[in-house]
């Protein structure tokens, strides 16, 4: 039901629009699947550890069509990261080279995106800790640090050491 004055309301320019990209969706036409007749197609490689797949032009794809869709409102990040199968630890640090290319690479895809110019103001990496995924429960690990579920030790990754390093360099 619209009231007096939701209109008002709804039309207000946005302070910003948030998006949380992990992997673009691949569907193709598929008449048995309603309502929309779409079904999902297997991501080429490469993939992370949930199977979804490695496309970093999608993130700058999507950061275009956003501002000629909606405009010039300012975009921020709110979720970006992969699960990757985890390495050892070595010198207190858990090895994750998959992980680092992942944010290395989506990135420097978000610094194509400002260039061509797209206004992203933020950036967040999901997420700080290993936590519960719906799908996977605690089996799939996204964070910037390990957490060790029996100990409750703590284990920066390599990626989350490379994330700290990228924000110092651009400051």
């Amino acid at each position: 039901m619209v009231r007096n004055g939701d209109l008002e309301t709804v039309a207000q320019p946005l302070d910003f629009l948030g998006v949380n990209y992990y992997s673009p969706p691949r569907v193709r036409t598929d008449p048995s699947r309603q309502p929309l007749q779409l079904a999902a197609v297997l991501p080429p490689a490469p993939t992370t550890a949930m199977g979804w797949e490695v496309d970093p032009d999608a993130l700058q794809e999507l950061q275009l069509r956003l501002r000629r869709d909606y405009g010039d409102v300012p975009i921020y990040i709110t979720e970006n990261g992969a699960a990757f199968e985890d390495g050892p630890v070595l010198n207190g640090t858990l090895e994750d080279p998959g992980s680092v290319e992942y944010l290395t690479s989506h990135l420097e895809a978000l610094a194509r995106a400002v260039a061509d110019g797209v206004d992203v103001r933020r950036y967040f990496a999901w997420s700080l800790l290993d936590n519960f995924e719906w799908e996977h429960g605690y089996g799939k690990r996204f964070g910037l640090v390990h957490p060790d579920y029996s100990t409750q030790r703590r284990v920066p990754k390599r990626r989350g050491l490379w994330y700290r390093d990228f924000i110092a360099s651009a400051r």
